[in-house]
């Protein structure tokens, strides 16, 4: 748990207040207005049964632990998945919880930078594998995976499990307004802070428990997991400013676009189509001043959103 390292020297006795007498100490400490009390998030496997009609998801949350950030040379040397069936209206879980939480050795030297994060050492991999059968058993019927910046996990989890390629994901950083929502930062731990609880990161499993806990937290009229379910639904864009005028540079950089030194192109990713059709009117005034222009777009289904793979190139007359 959590403690002041100035309260007491390491090794100290301490006496730990009954779970009762403890909530109670909490209760007094956050009626008073210079205290705010942080408990540990807690880690949910049951859920009530679906209600009769109900349509139903079928999850898997994931988050990996790798050698580093560079998928093309880097391993993963943890992987957790939560199997969850969600009720697509509310978002709420329905029914039990499976668990995986296994480790691989990745036949590459972990740095020490990130032994240091994670835990995870060299001797604990060693001769570890993944269980495929296992794994392939909680992605059978899965209809969405789940990760809290699935541009990372995704291209990790596919090169070492291809039958990941054939899923739809969802990204719970970039598929959820949390700004527009209050809150501070989309980073997992920050999430969960604003919410008054605490837990141990960077580690594969816990950090799915507390993605799943913050995705299925109260968030406007439902909960922010409703809103990644009905997102995944529908294609998101990324559009090319095609030949835009030199010009036109820092106003499209202004506007958020990002320069493709491979594709010498300034490009946008875009939400929905209400928003693809907006920003066409958006270059035509600000980028092309009016004169006539043929750019492009993709179009990325969730099959292969965040994925870094190409989604379907189109063209559009401004």
């Amino acid at each position: 748990g959590a403690r002041d390292p100035a309260a007491l020297p390491l090794g100290a006795p301490v006496n730990n207040p009954a779970p009762t007498e403890a909530e109670a100490q909490a209760r007094a400490l956050e009626a008073h207005p210079d205290y705010r009390v942080l408990r540990r998030l807690p880690v949910r496997l049951q859920w009530p049964e679906a209600a009769a009609g109900a349509q139903l998801v079928h999850l898997l949350v994931l988050d990996t632990e790798t050698t580093g950030l560079d998928a093309s040379k880097d391993r993963i040397m943890e992987l957790a998945l939560l199997r969850v069936t969600v009720d697509a209206a509310s978002g709420q879980p329905v029914g039990t919880v499976q668990v995986y939480d296994g480790l691989e050795d990745p036949g590459i030297p972990i740095p020490r930078e990130v032994q240091d994060i994670t835990g995870i050492t060299p001797a604990m991999v060693r001769g570890q594998a993944l269980d495929l059968a296992r794994i392939a058993e909680l992605l059978q019927g899965v209809d969405l995976v789940v990760a809290h910046n699935a541009g990372f996990d995704r291209p990790f989890v596919e090169a070492r499990l291809p039958a990941f390629q054939d899923c739809a994901w969802a990204c719970s950083v970039h598929d959820v307004p949390w700004k527009a929502h209050g809150r501070r930062s989309a980073k997992l731990e920050s999430l969960a802070l604003d919410l008054g609880w605490f837990y141990d990161a960077h580690r594969a499993e816990m950090d799915c428990h507390a993605l799943l806990a913050v995705l299925t937290a109260p968030l406007g009229a439902g909960n922010a997991l409703a809103g990644v379910v009905e997102r995944a639904r529908h294609p998101s864009y990324r559009l090319l400013a095609t030949h835009a005028p030199f010009d036109a540079k820092d106003r499209l950089k202004a506007r958020g676009y990002r320069w493709s030194t491979e594709d010498k192109v300034w490009s946008i990713q875009l939400p929905d189509s209400a928003a693809l059709e907006s920003e066409f009117a958006w270059l035509k005034d600000n980028a092309y001043q009016q004169r006539a222009a043929v750019v492009q777009f993709e179009r990325l289904a969730a099959t292969v959103r965040y994925s870094g793979r190409p989604g379907v190139l189109m063209h559009h007359q401004l």
